[in-house]
């Protein structure tokens, strides 16, 4: 691939964001992690990423509440949802506001890289790259 693809992993449960996290920096991936919505803002004000892997339900501000104010802070960055509760109209709301993919708990690690990359392949298209 070549590139590095920087991700921020935001979800509320620790070990699964240190989990993720590291799989994800084993397969090449520059990994922030936050373990709130606030937090998450706060990082992407700092700092530029790729791809945020957003929790929807999270203390303080939910996945439902941070995804429209980051797409404030970066417009063409790639939001995948990532649940335990599945729920068809908060997975359409999040879409609508600016989410690329709905991914339900757990899920295939192939399948979570493949749409990353995808994802990835989008944001440098809208970016002209």
């Amino acid at each position: 691939m070549g590139e590095e693809i920087k991700v921020l992993v935001v979800d509320d449960e620790e070990r699964f964001r240190n989990t993720l996290g590291k799989l994800l920096t084993s397969h090449g991936m520059t990994v922030t992690i936050a373990e709130s919505g606030a937090a998450a803002l706060d990082i992407l004000r700092r700092e530029p990423h790729d791809i945020v892997l957003l929790d929807v339900k999270m203390p303080g501000l939910s996945g439902q509440q941070t995804l429209p104010e980051i797409k404030k802070i970066d417009p063409d960055i790639e939001v995948i949802i990532l649940t335990g509760h599945a729920s068809v109209d908060i997975a359409a709301e999040m879409m609508t506001h600016g989410g690329s993919d709905y991914l339900l708990k757990p899920y295939p690690m192939d399948e979570l890289l493949g749409i990353i990359h995808i994802a990835f392949d989008r944001r440098k298209t809208a970016k002209g790259q």
